[in-house]
């Protein structure tokens, strides 16, 4: 690289060239690698200083860099030489990505603050990020996390007896940590937290025995363990804001005031709009958000509203369908559902079309609109459903079932009834087992609708698509069960159970960002294999192989974060800089 000085009229302005061989054309072109601005605008920012100078020193900087690292590295092996006893080689970088974002929301920073609080001597700041990337890279319990965190590039500043008791403290600092933390992540980027998502989920341990937090309860897993349940905020983002924990046996329903109560008060946050499924939805949530500036949306089960307004959302005309047909004023008109049973043409047409009516209702002194949707691409979706269910129920059947018992709601015995076989008048010797087509035909009336309640007077399209959003809350907790192995948890005490969760609320986050730094682009099972697989051979004296291959989600990473690991071999010096540039 060389100082290239092009000079004109009223200026004179640096740049920085690289001349580069091309193969085709054999011969040499010049590419600017980087303009350093115009002689004055250096004056200025050398506060009077020779800008010719300073440019040629900032080049023969460059130039020893780039020579250090594109320096060939001679490894001498031995065939014979064994590799020294317990030396560990191969060591995890994916962690490098987690930890900048980690240090981004200053969660370093959080712990300091308790530690100075608490005078205690061990690392809190190395133990909490450990057990971070841990849970996302190698989840397991704590003694398995501790023991796999030496494998990090970085090894843990602490000893095991250290992150037990640390839990503790993580557990009575819970509320400190998660208002510091939104108010940090409000500062590293915008959040979307006008809406907030809310849903409910329970962890079970593998014990029988009840005891404070783990208390016998409807299992979302079905499972005859004792369970806790956790509480989730989610930002419209898809990044949590706000987790709580709640014996097994306590109703969903009751969980969702508290933590918004929580919120408002350590967060400062009071302009938004909850979005909860039916289960969550009393009249008492709906009323709580329905006060000062926040606002709620919520799913309605059809089929448990009152007959005129059931009868209302089936009725097959009055629809409407945005970007349609208009009237003079352009306001929608009205459809009649049924043409899409007899005209073919037209079912094709709008077959991923999403109808909607609304009306304002008034019911235990609260007044929200409830606005129904029909699509038939659901109604194909539920009947497809329905039809395997009732396949299962018929091989049932001839399996000479003996119990209608049901596992869950949405068990195919639903569909199953019991009649009992009499002979000459006299008292059933005999119960058989049927399909009951009153059952079919009944939850076929429903197939494609859709309903959802709200206090707010928005149009229904923007209310479905932001009702739409909750699957996202539903993916965290599927990422939290499924690939950080959150439960069964190995922790006993009720400060440990919550500080657990936490860790696992916090890794979450911290997995979020990560996928919006990458743009959403790729699936959070193609990052997660990714990271999980970055490793480095050390080689002794001289630096680090990645051994890992180097794709497209890969380069993404290095770009999105600033530094580069998939060179040849990283020098020492090299990799003490990026551990550096992660921390800041």
């Amino acid at each position: 690289m060389r100082l290239k000085i092009t000079r004109s009229k009223n200026a004179a302005s640096l740049y920085v060239i690289k001349s580069i061989y091309n193969s085709k054309t054999q011969s040499n072109t010049s590419v600017i690698v980087e303009k350093l601005g115009t002689e004055k605008e250096l004056r200025e920012k050398l506060n009077g200083g020779d800008p010719y100078e300073w440019a040629r020193q900032y080049i023969e900087q460059l130039n020893q860099k780039e020579k250090e690292q594109s320096r060939e590295v001679i490894l001498k092996l031995k065939q014979s030489k064994l590799i020294p006893m317990h030396e560990q080689r191969c060591f995890n970088g994916g962690y490098l990505f987690l930890q900048q974002i980690y240090h981004s929301l200053k969660l370093d920073k959080i712990c300091k603050a308790i530690s100075e609080q608490y005078k205690f001597t061990y690392d809190l700041d190395s133990i909490l990020s450990r057990l971070l990337y841990g849970r996302i890279l190698f989840p397991s319990s704590k003694l398995n996390t501790f023991e796999e965190s030496k494998k990090l590039l970085e090894p843990p500043r602490f000893e095991l007896q250290h992150v037990y008791r640390a839990l503790d403290v993580l557990c009575k600092e819970n509320s400190y940590i998660q208002s510091e933390l939104y108010r940090n992540s409000k500062l590293l980027s915008k959040r979307n937290d006008r809406i907030l998502f809310y849903d409910c989920t329970n962890f079970f341990f593998e014990i029988e025995q009840e005891e404070n937090l783990k208390q016998y309860g409807p299992s979302k897993e079905h499972r005859p363990n004792p369970i806790v349940e956790m509480g989730l905020f989610m930002d419209g983002d898809g990044i949590p804001l706000a987790f709580s924990i709640h014996p097994g046996n306590k109703g969903e329903q009751q969980t969702l005031i508290p933590l918004e109560e929580q919120i408002l008060k350590d967060f400062q946050h009071a302009k938004f709009i909850v979005c909860t499924d039916a289960g969550l939805s009393s009249t008492d949530n709906r009323k709580f958000n329905n006060r000062e500036e926040r606002a709620f949306i919520t799913t309605q089960s059809i089929k448990k509203l009152k007959k005129y307004l059931k009868e209302w959302c089936l009725e097959p005309t009055g629809w409407k369908l945005e970007g349609f047909e208009t009237d003079k004023k352009g306001n929608p008109i009205s459809f009649d559902i049924r043409q899409l049973e007899t005209d073919t043409e037209l079912a094709q047409k709008l077959r991923n079309a999403t109808f909607y009516k609304e009306r304002w209702i008034r019911d235990d002194g609260l007044e929200q609109k409830l606005i129904v949707t029909f699509s038939l691409k659901y109604k194909y979706y539920q009947q497809n459903i329905r039809e395997r269910q009732v396949k299962r129920a018929e091989k049932m059947l001839d399996s000479n079932l003996s119990s209608l018992k049901k596992h869950h709601q949405n068990d195919c015995k639903r569909f199953i009834k019991k009649t009992g076989v009499t002979s000459d008048g006299e008292i059933a010797e005999k119960e058989i087992y049927e399909l009951d087509q009153s059952i079919i035909e009944e939850e076929a009336r429903y197939d494609g609708f859709y309903a959802v309640c709200t206090n707010l007077e928005d149009e229904p399209p923007k209310i479905a698509k932001i009702n739409h959003s909750r699957w996202e809350i539903e993916e965290c907790f599927r990422i939290m069960k499924t690939d950080f192995k959150s439960r069964p948890a190995y922790v006993r005490t009720d400060n440990r159970i919550k500080a657990h969760f936490m860790t696992c609320f916090l890794s979450l986050i911290l997995f979020r960002y990560l996928e919006k730094a990458l743009g959403n682009r790729y699936t959070y099972e193609e990052i997660l294999d990714t990271i999980r697989e970055m490793n480095f051979l050390a080689a002794p004296g001289e630096g680090y192989i990645p051994t890992y291959t180097r794709t497209e989600l890969t380069d993404s990473l290095h770009d999105a974060f600033g530094f580069r690991t998939d060179y040849q071999i990283i020098s020492q010096k090299q990799m003490k800089k990026i551990f550096r540039d992660t921390k800041r």
